[in-house]
């Protein structure tokens, strides 16, 4: 039989439903009477069971409990039938009181009326169990279906299971629910065992799992790094629940049920935030992002939505992010006032236009070019956008007399080995330097790579997985550090609020990851075999990369703060009125189209930029 079947008509469930409550009723009566039923009870039975029907068919109509596909029951309908035939069956005490007190001649044995309650609730459970059971065998049967486990035997496991039960298509049979509580383990949920953690790896031997299905919403992302580890080393493919939040109308889907990403396996804990204290900070403000349609960028600014400023400002030169990020925000956040502004950063003109129209009282600066390969050959934009840039926005900010002014940086301006590292360092320098003489409290904030943003490697990596390889790695030593895009921004907000200006705050990034392990486990998760389906190919370190990123250069040092994930860097002290000069005499050299004349002039500023596998190497000589 085909797998698509019709749908019974709801009148014949109705019609059928009414007929097990006859039977019930009949039952009842039977049991009442020790099955030797005079003429007296049988007249009896005739008077009452059309007064039982209708109060059956009414409660059926009211509850509308034979709407239902009853080759989908589960826990919920069972509820809603227990809900019907109780109502009913009170309803019938109810009249029986009534014609008692008003003298009417009618009267149901209340023994018959709490019989037939227990029968008809066990008839019509047991009907639409059956009807399930059946439909599941025709449909799927077991032979040929690939077998599933379940890691989490609480609520979402249970749920789980069902929304496997309910997709025939699926063709998947659950052999085992996974729990690391003892209380479970050794249980069953609907027939299916329960089994300890540690009893996983002897389970799965002579089987053949096809896949894990995480299914507890509370596990750590450790242990979830632990179990996928675990499957891939024996070739099972392991899924995630999504969020209960994000289950369309409440109700989970086997279609929701989705693949594990390389980003899930890179989260750390969620982090604790003083939402108030980043509330008062930015509530009822101003608020201008800088590289507002950028990956980081529009992050914050979905974050800042949610912190009631007075109008959040975005500001970008790409038009088509821009417009996108711009329908997002209309979308989510119809309350928020947003100013969607063009514009270049370096563009002193245009910018303090937008400082005298829109007087912003908070600026977040993530406008910047980060491509280290490709601002090593374009050293001058470097200097125009990161340098330059920045200037001016911090400029504007002490002419009006901004609060604050936090810097998006990066851990390339640490020890810098390329343009954009040391073109970061710079800015940094400015804006610390020139918080000394302003009322401007200016703030900077380090971290190394987040996950999905524009040129992350991952993003780089499924693109060449989809296309069947090779994988190219820049070397096999090279490490980075890595951070989900929510989770900068929420560090960047937390920093900000509590930044009294001069800090530059840098970030726990955890353990720095070998980029080429993190190829071969994408490898893995995409189901294919490392030098078979597909080969990692190393094309050696870019311009200006480096083997190993850092967050501190040798002569800095770190204190704690309030945040056990935020550090202040304690950091050599500049002149202003020094810096102010060198960098002036970097952005004049923009237009002399002379790349060595200019980064000679950056490496003076930064005396630790040491340049690396690039052709500016000479100029350390």
């Amino acid at each position: 039989m085909k797998n698509e079947l019709k749908n019974a008509p709801r009148w014949i469930i109705l019609g059928s439903d009414l007929l097990i409550s006859a039977i019930s009723v009949s039952a009842a009566f039977l049991l009442r009477f020790d099955f030797r039923l005079s003429s007296v009870e049988v007249d009896l039975l005739l008077q009452v069971l059309p007064v039982i029907l209708v109060v059956r068919l009414l409660s059926f109509l009211i509850f509308n409990s034979y709407a239902g596909l009853i080759r989908y029951t589960g826990s919920k309908d069972i509820q809603r039938i227990f809900t019907v035939i109780f109502t009913g069956s009170f309803f019938l005490f109810l009249l029986n009181s009534a014609a008692f007190y008003t003298g009417i001649k009618f009267n149901i044995p209340r023994t018959v009326i709490i019989i037939d309650f227990l029968v008809s609730l066990m008839l019509l459970v047991l009907f639409r169990m059956s009807i399930k059971i059946s439909y599941e065998y025709i449909t799927n049967g077991t032979k040929g279906r690939a077998s599933i486990i379940i890691y989490g035997a609480g609520e979402f496991g249970t749920i789980t299971k069902r929304a496997l039960d309910r997709d025939a298509g699926t063709k998947y049979t659950v052999v085992a629910f996974v729990d690391d509580l003892k209380t479970r383990t050794g249980k069953t949920i609907e027939g299916i065992s329960i089994i300890g953690e540690k009893d996983l790896d002897k389970f799965i031997e002579n089987k053949d799992i096809h896949h894990i299905i995480i299914a507890n919403q509370a596990l750590s992302p450790i242990k979830k790094k632990e179990i996928v580890d675990f499957a891939l080393t024996k070739n099972i493919r392991v899924l995630d629940v999504p969020p209960s939040n994000s289950w369309i109308k409440g109700e989970l889907s086997f279609k929701q049920i989705k693949k594990i990403k390389i980003e899930d396996l890179l989260e750390r804990e969620v982090i604790k935030l003083d939402k108030q204290k980043i509330q008062e900070v930015n509530r009822g403000k101003v608020i201008l992002i800088s590289g507002a349609a950028g990956s980081i960028g529009s992050e914050i600014v979905r974050q800042i939505a949610l912190y009631e400023p007075k109008c959040v400002i975005l500001l970008d030169q790409a038009e088509s992010p821009l417009y996108q990020i711009e329908t997002e925000l209309y979308d989510k956040f119809k309350h928020l006032n947003v100013e969607i502004v063009m514009g270049d950063i370096s563009n002193a003109t245009r910018m303090k236009m937008l400082f005298a129209a829109y007087q912003p009282n908070i600026i977040y600066h993530a406008a910047a070019y980060k491509h280290v390969p490709m601002m090593e050959n374009n050293p001058a934009e470097a200097v125009r956008v990161n340098i330059k840039g920045t200037r001016i926005l911090a400029d504007l900010a002490v002419e009006f007399k901004v609060e604050k002014f936090v810097m998006i940086s990066t851990d390339k301006a640490v020890n810098p080995t390329n343009v954009m590292g040391a073109s970061k360092r710079i800015a940094e320098i400015y804006c610390q330097s020139l918080n000394k003489s302003t009322s401007t409290n200016f703030i900077t904030t380090r971290f190394g790579n987040v996950l999905g943003s524009n040129g992350s490697v991952i993003p780089i990596f499924k693109k060449q997985i989809d296309e069947g390889g090779p994988i190219t790695v820049t070397h096999p030593e090279v490490t980075r550090y890595f951070m989900t895009i929510p989770e900068a921004c929420q560090l960047v907000l937390e920093a900000g609020a509590y930044g009294k200006g001069g800090e530059i705050f840098i970030f726990d990034m955890g353990e720095s990851v070998k980029i080429v392990d993190l190829a071969k486990k994408m490898i893995k998760l995409s189901r294919l075999e490392l030098d078979k389906d597909i080969e990692i190919v190393f094309t050696g370190l870019r311009p200006g990369e480096k083997l190993y990123e850092e967050l501190l250069n040798n002569e800095e040092n770190t204190t704690k703060t309030h945040h056990e994930k935020i550090m202040i860097a304690s950091v050599k002290e500049y002149d202003f009125a020094e810096v102010k000069e060198d960098i002036n005499e970097v952005i004049n050299l923009y237009d002399n189209n002379d790349n060595y004349a200019l980064v000679a002039k950056m490496k003076r500023i930064v005396p630790e930029f040491l340049s690396k596998n690039s052709a500016f190497e000479k100029l350390d000589a």
